[in-house]
């Protein structure tokens, strides 16, 4: 197990030899992540996993994959994506084109669940999703939309409970113990690398989602990252976070409106 202060070097030597600032992380959530990969990798000597970072680009670029993974699955917490498909989804469809960012989308699960959602309310077509993630190993399994066949009771499930009525298997086809979600859904996503820590805002969305990425900052990146989303939400857009997140301490109150009991809000000023 490291230190906290061999934490704080990887920190400062990551941020120098590659220019990647994880200064604004979780600490608790950063150890947690690093001591896992430094177990499972056999070390036992902190240098020698720091030389390992600093001298092994290929190194470098696994373990940040590794750090920077989240855990989704296709629509995660049904209620919050019954309110998107019964409270915001009517309420888009008044405009004659539809944006929508989930930053920090991670494998791409609940992407293909709003565009589930997207495409039974009729809006599919006049919509386009960009889906971020720093993670570009995450970023080319959701651009695949290849996932476990495993998995698909329990999303099926889930997507019942969020007010589906068709048959979830009509989205995928089966193979080989895996399932490749239709092309007309990954027709109106757009995939790309973006850095929520240092990267700007790059248009305007009328929703953007980031549910249970925020976790992982510290209070003054969270401030940050909700500025960022508020310069690019349109005007009476809507932002969605995780079960934890909250944008109360970093935004004034009077710009937003919270909908319902749900993690979404809507810009109101």
């Amino acid at each position: 197990m490291i230190e906290d202060i061999e934490l704080e070097t990887l920190i400062n030597d990551i941020y120098e030899y590659y220019g990647f600032d994880f200064g604004s992380y979780s600490r608790a959530s950063l150890k947690r992540r690093v001591n896992r990969i430094y177990q499972l990798d056999g070390f036992t000597n902190f240098y020698d996993f720091l030389s390992k970072v600093k001298y092994d680009p290929e190194y470098y670029t696994k373990m940040i994959d590794e750090i920077t993974v989240n855990v989704t699955e296709m629509f995660r917490d049904p209620s919050f994506y019954k309110t998107v498909r019964n409270e915001i989804l009517p309420i888009l469809a008044t405009k004659p084109f539809i944006r929508l960012w989930h930053a920090g989308c991670s494998t791409g699960e609940e992407v293909y669940s709003m565009a589930i959602l997207l495409k039974e309310a009729g809006l599919l077509e006049k919509s386009l999703i960009y889906a971020t993630d720093i993670n570009s190993k995450v970023l080319e399994t959701a651009k695949k939309g290849i996932f476990p066949l495993r998995m698909m009771k329990d999303y099926s499930e889930n997507y019942r409970n969020s007010g589906g009525q068709e048959d979830f298997s009509n989205y995928y086809m089966a193979n080989y113990g895996n399932v490749k979600f239709n092309e007309d859904l990954t027709a109106r996503m757009v995939f790309s690398q973006h850095n929520l820590v240092s990267d700007n805002s790059f248009n305007e969305f009328d929703m953007i989602l980031c549910r249970n990425v925020l976790i992982y900052f510290d209070n003054d990146l969270q401030k940050r990252v909700i500025n960022l989303f508020d310069e690019s939400l349109s005007m009476l857009g809507f932002l969605a976070l995780g079960t934890k997140e909250t944008i109360k301490y970093s935004i004034s109150q009077t710009k937003y409106k919270q909908v319902h009991n749900e993690k979404l809000w809507r810009k109101i000023k």
